[in-house]
Parts: structure tokens; sequence; C-alpha cells
């Protein structure tokens, strides 16, 4: 079944048009929902690489899950019942489940060793490897404009980040492989909404992960104060809004037509960084957010134009 949908949205035609048409039909809600994930999850980043401060990252990655967890379990189950848990791709929610689990940890390791937007900002190369993966394994259409504003995006994450000498470096590696693996779940999920609902989706992936972090607790707890206890549940309620709305904007939308508006994430984090940390914007900062923006937002105006011009064709075959 994958496979034929995979080549029927891979062939040219007025049924594979038509077919694509109306998956893309809900691309600017899909970048509502992407852009107000960038929000809640740079918030959820700002009270992770606070916490790490104090606690050990397994804790603080146990914690924030299994708060998440409960929050989307209050929301969804009165909804769907232990329905929501049936699925026939139990090896590719494990799959995806586990490289998200390592690239959390990739990302709360670099958070302890540099800024919360410069971390932030390595993870923007992320949209060039969910293109990548999303052109190979999902046949999604890539062209030469879309890798042209990916490529700039890029070269404006380099340009942020400037790696320097000693555990910066190291950082950035954490961040870069947290980056790599979030592509490619990117793609995965797209991928997995073709049978699964946003609700299946967010429900496997937050228990699997808090069951893969749980793993960590007999050697790492460390009783939290009430005041940080504070910072956790809102740590797991904020990651756990983003989740969701990141996982329906992948229902929504090809994840080359969203993933480029997780550069939002850099405005938060560098107001975030700022007042939390006293973490002063560079003007590499400036130049190299200004240009990854500015990628994301070509990307929005041209997604929208190949959008209407589709939908205008089709409209024009069927009335033939």
């Amino acid at each position: 079944m994958q496979d034929s949908t995979q080549s029927r949205l891979g062939e040219p035609g007025t049924a594979s048009a038509a077919n694509e048409g109306a998956r893309r039909d809900h691309v600017p809600l899909a970048i509502f929902y992407m852009n107000g994930a960038t929000f809640v999850f740079a918030a959820s980043s700002a009270a992770s690489k606070w916490l790490v401060q104090s606690y050990p990252i397994g804790e603080v990655l146990f914690t924030r899950t299994l708060v998440s967890l409960m929050v989307c379990s209050i929301f969804i189950l009165p909804q769907t019942g232990l329905s929501v848990f049936r699925t026939q791709r139990l090896r590719h929610h494990l799959l995806r489940s586990g490289s998200q689990g390592v690239s959390q940890t990739f990302l709360l390791f670099a958070f302890t060793m540099m800024p919360l937007a410069g971390a932030i900002a390595i993870n923007f190369s992320a949209p060039l490897f969910a293109t990548l993966a999303s052109a190979l394994v999902l046949k999604e259409p890539v062209g030469a404009a879309r890798w042209t504003a990916l490529l700039v995006g890029f070269c404006g994450v380099l340009i942020v980040t400037h790696p320097g000498t000693g555990t910066f470096q190291i950082g950035a590696l954490f961040a870069l492989g947290n980056a790599v693996l979030y592509g490619s779940v990117t793609a995965g999920v797209r991928s997995m909404t073709r049978t699964e609902s946003a609700e299946t989706l967010t429900l496997y992936q937050l228990a699997l992960l808090t069951a893969f972090f749980a793993l960590f607790m007999p050697w790492t707890w460390i009783w939290p104060s009430p005041s940080d206890s504070v910072w956790i549940l809102f740590n797991g309620t904020s990651n756990a809004i983003g989740q969701y709305w990141w996982t329906r904007a992948l229902h929504l939308a090809p994840a080359s037509a969203v993933a480029p508006f997780y550069y939002l994430s850099l405005i938060w984090a560098s107001i975030m960084g700022f007042l939390i940390w006293g973490e002063m914007p560079t003007v590499s900062l400036v130049i190299g957010s200004g240009i990854v923006a500015g990628s994301g937002l070509f990307l929005f105006w041209r997604e929208t134009r190949v959008r209407r011009a589709r939908m205008a064709e089709v409209k024009g075959s069927a009335g033939e």
C-alpha cells in the first residue's frame, strides 16, 4: 500500500494532480500550526535549558515527555478512546520514537554547551535533510527553487553559528546530529500520515518516548524543588502543544512545504535567551536569521503560487 501510494505521487497526470492538490489544499493552515509550534517549542527548549543546569538530562527528558503524555491524553482519549492506539504500523512508530529519542537527547546536550539561539539555529538545517528524505523516500517533487532556498537558508545557519573552539564545537556537533534526525523524522511522519491520525501519531510518540527515557530514571533521579516542579509542568505542557501542532502541520501539508517555517524558532529563542540568560544577539545572528527567514518566506510564497496553479489546472481538466 505504501509503495503504491508513493508511486502515484511520483506520476504525472490529472488524477495524481488532483490527489496532490487535495493534500496541499490545507497548506496555509499547516503553516499556521507550524508557526504556533515554533513558539511553544522555543519556550519548552528554554525551560529545558534552565532545568538541565540543575537536573540530569535523562530526568528532564523523562518529566517533559511524561507531562506531555498526560496533557495530550486528557484532551485526546475522551474523544477517541483506546481506539486511537489501533495501528498496523507499530514498527514505524517504534523507529520514529527511537530516532526522536536520540534526537532530543542530542539537543539537550547541545543546550548545556552553547547558547539557546545557537543550538536552535543549527537545528535549522533540518529542513534540508527533510527535503532530501522526502525526495528519496516519499518521491515528493523538489524543484530547483526549493533546493536553492533551502541551501541559502543553510548558509544563513552557518553565518549564525560560525563554530569557534572548545565546547562550542562539540555542542554544535550534537545540535547538527539532532538536525539530521529531526529532518528524517519529519519525512517519516509525512509518510505515516497516510494511515495514521495526528492523535495516534502524537500519543504513540509520547508514550514510547516516556518509556524510552524512563530507562534512565533509576540512576539519575533528583527530586525537584517546588519552584522547579512548576517549570517541569510548563515544560511538558508547552512540549505537548508543540508536538500536536507540529504533527498536525505535517498531516496537512508536505514536509518540504511546512518544515522551513521552523526557522521562526530563532526569533523566539533569541528573545528568550536574552531575557533569561542575557545572551545578546550578535551581528552574525541578525544577518543569518534574516537569510533563513527570507528563505522560509520565499518558500511560502512559492508554495502558495504552485498550489493555486495546480488547483486551477485540475479544475480546467475537470471542465473539459
